[in-house]
């Protein structure tokens, strides 16, 4: 058995502070007297995994200490765990050396550090000093370690929305109308700030367990009003395709909050129906999806909406801004029928089918011509699925069912769902040759029947 201190894991272990000798020694005592494990599996790696069952270290230190490194540190913080990596830089979990705070520490990777992505970042720190809301992840401190630039906000101890949709599948009203309506009102408050989110979707969306709702990642938000001239991203699309704005997508260099309202709308829409409007096709599809198309009709997916709550979340997705819900402040008046306060998220705010039941999703096609005005321009989710129909009719263009291989188990479609035209004409056909077939059938049975 080799002797303590002579591996380079133990190094690192004790450069880093992390692991003191007489712990060091209490874990080669616990492994000694283990038996029959694995000779397949390195020493250290033995070694570690034993500092880990003891609760010295935890797996991402060990994991980090393996590779062979030793700064856990960046200022006055001490780096503790990995929480996640994003676009824009990764998180982590860390702690206050002197004030024993837990914080969560964003730091831009040093691949990244060229002087844009650095004054973006510095951009993003000062975008999030100016914003104190319950619903907002706030900042706390920033600074620089050598090269290294990080930012400092409140440690939020939950999920975020898409892995809770994914983990559980769509929410109920009351859950989705109680989260989106606290998001809402976060984001009325970045809006009277002058600042626009500009990502607004269920990964920046921290739940917590007493139903809690953070937005979170200010790392693409912008001024609104004549400050917007100003922005390096003016002019430009940035965002995530699913939940882009259709006025976004064909004027970017006149930003306004309605830009956040419909990206909550879609949101809104995957959170009860476990699916994006639009789930099909190509960037370039969605793009024109969402400027051209109306989405799917949630009540196929999530039978339980009631009317009245899906016109609110069709209002939030309007294609024209001007037909949208002109503030953040009202989606949360319109939202509060269904809201409930506490909703703690329990089993009860989600919706469960029967295992490993697929569903089947209409996939949007481009159009190649504009949609054809509604006479009606409230825009319900019954007008929605009426101008597809009058679309498919005038351009030729088709939707199609296509299965979709994600796991969450949300109830087939019923019957009687739309289907290719060709499909459509094959059965009356079918059915108009049958009759007359058993006709003739009849009249040779009765004639023999007669002749007997």
């Amino acid at each position: 058995m080799t002797v303590p201190g002579s591996t380079s894991f133990e190094h690192c272990a004790l450069a880093s502070g992390l692991v003191t000798r007489e712990q060091l020694e209490e874990a080669w005592q616990t492994l000694r007297a283990k038996a029959g494990f694995s000779i397949d599996v390195p020493l250290e790696e033995r070694l570690a995994q034993t500092l880990v069952e003891l609760g010295y270290i935890n797996a991402w230190q060990a994991k980090q200490l393996l590779e062979g490194r030793t700064k856990f540190t960046l200022g006055p913080y001490r780096i503790i765990d990995s929480i996640g990596r994003g676009g824009m830089g990764q998180v982590f979990k860390g702690e206050h050396m002197i004030l024993g705070r837990v914080v969560a520490v964003k730091v831009l990777p040093r691949h990244k550090s060229n002087p844009e992505a650095v004054q973006n970042f510095l951009r993003e720190i000062r975008a999030q000093a100016k914003l104190d809301h319950p619903n907002l992840v706030r900042a706390y401190d920033a600074g620089m370690d050598g090269s290294v630039v990080y930012l400092v906000t409140e440690y939020v101890p939950g999920v975020d929305m898409r892995k809770l949709i994914r983990q559980r599948g769509p929410m109920r009203m009351h859950a989705a109308a109680s989260i989106i309506s606290q998001v809402a009102s976060a984001l009325q408050h970045a809006h009277e700030q002058g600042l626009i989110h500009r990502d607004v979707k269920p990964g920046n969306i921290l739940v917590t367990n007493d139903g809690t709702a953070k937005l979170l990642d200010l790392g693409l938000a912008g001024p609104l009003g004549q400050e917007a001239v100003n922005d390096p991203r003016y002019g430009r699309i940035v965002g995530t395709v699913d939940y882009l704005s259709p006025d976004h997508i064909r004027e970017p260099h006149k930003p306004t909050p309605a830009w956040d309202i419909y990206s909550l709308g879609c949101t809104l829409y995957y959170a009860v129906t476990g699916k994006v409007p639009f789930p099909g096709g190509t960037t370039a599809d969605k793009v024109r999806a969402h400027c051209e198309l109306r989405p799917l009709d949630p009540r196929r997916l999530n039978p339980e909406l009631d009317a009245a709550f899906v016109d609110v979340m069709a209002e939030m997705m309007a294609k024209d801004p001007k037909e949208r819900i002109p503030t953040a402040a009202e989606v949360v008046r319109r939202l509060a029928p269904w809201v409930i306060t506490p909703c703690p998220i329990d089993e009860t705010c989600f919706i469960r089918s029967k295992s490993g039941n697929r569903h089947r999703l209409y996939v949007a096609k481009p159009l190649t011509a504009p949609p054809i005005p509604l006479p009606d321009t409230k825009p319900s989710f019954s007008n929605m699925l009426l101008q597809v129909a009058m679309d498919n009719q005038s351009t030729g263009v088709s939707q199609t069912t296509a299965r979709t291989d994600d796991p969450i188990g949300i109830p087939a479609e019923p019957e009687g769902r739309s289907t290719p035209s060709g499909q459509s004409l094959l059965a009356p056909l079918i059915f108009f040759l049958l009759i007359p077939l058993g006709l003739v059938v009849t009249v040779f049975l009765l004639w023999k029947w007669l002749a007997h």
